[in-house]
């Protein structure tokens, strides 16, 4: 049974990362250009100050064209076949994983839930802990943000946020039942979400921040970008639990 809901979540996942695809394409795209021109002018800005200030000095400048690094792949390539195979293996990936996620859940979860309501409150579960409570302590910057050399250290801190919050997720969650016996259903729902919020809380202060957004980079650009972000991701997580739970309730219905 757990193959046939593997099958499922990666169906999921892939229908999710089409819908992700078009929605990118339509309004994260722009934003990536955006952004990339304003890298590029603001690069043209300093070559020019540098040029005129060797040429105040009376230096000699010279240029040199052998310095400039060929483009490996085209932005058009970028912004098209690579953006959709990007997206298509990050969903089908999540979709599979959502599934095995599930058929761990499924039957362990408090109350007689139904496959649906279950998919759909998992989904829920891992768009707050996977990406969206990292991405208010360290969130999406467009490809001019941020310097070359901390790429590594903010990889590395981002990922530490996202397993932080998946253990305090899957930590408060699995205090639920014993909570539920003690304190009532609805006294435990608050517990549990109060203290998933505590833990991360306290991670978020405790790591370091990471701010080199320049002064100069247009705030209302960052701001669609930032959106066209968590967008994608609320549309691929609300597809993958919204499809797969009716493709697992129909799956576990003729099990039965």
């Amino acid at each position: 049974m757990v193959g046939a809901l593997l099958m499922r979540g990666m169906l999921a996942g892939l229908v999710a990362g089409l819908l992700c695809f078009c929605f990118l394409k339509v309004y994260g795209e722009p934003q990536v250009d955006g952004a990339i021109t304003f890298e590029s002018q603001l690069e043209k800005a300093k070559a020019e100050a540098a040029h005129a200030a060797a040429h105040a000095s009376g230096a000699a400048h010279t240029h040199n064209h052998d310095d400039a690094q060929p483009e490996l792949v085209s932005r058009e390539t970028q912004a098209g076949l690579g953006l959709f195979v990007a997206v298509m293996v990050y969903s089908t990936a999540f979709g599979g994983l959502f599934a095995l996620a599930f058929a761990f859940a499924y039957g362990r979860v408090p109350g007689a839930l139904t496959p649906q309501a279950v998919s759909a409150l998992l989904a829920a579960m891992c768009f707050v802990a996977i990406y969206l409570v990292p991405n208010l302590k360290y969130p999406a910057n467009p490809p001019a943000v941020g310097e070359p050399e901390t790429i590594g250290l903010r990889t590395a801190l981002y990922f530490i946020m996202i397993a932080v919050s998946i253990a305090a997720m899957v930590g408060s969650a699995a205090l639920k039942r014993p909570l539920a016996a003690r304190f009532g259903d609805w006294n435990a729902n608050l517990l549990v979400g109060a203290g998933y919020v505590m833990v991360v809380a306290v991670a978020g202060l405790l790591m370091p921040a990471v701010n080199e957004v320049s002064d100069q980079f247009p705030a209302a650009l960052l701001w669609r970008f930032r959106i066209a972000s968590i967008g994608s991701q609320l549309l691929m997580w609300s597809a993958i639990g919204l499809l797969f739970g009716a493709l697992a309730q129909r799956a576990l219905a003729r099990s039965a």
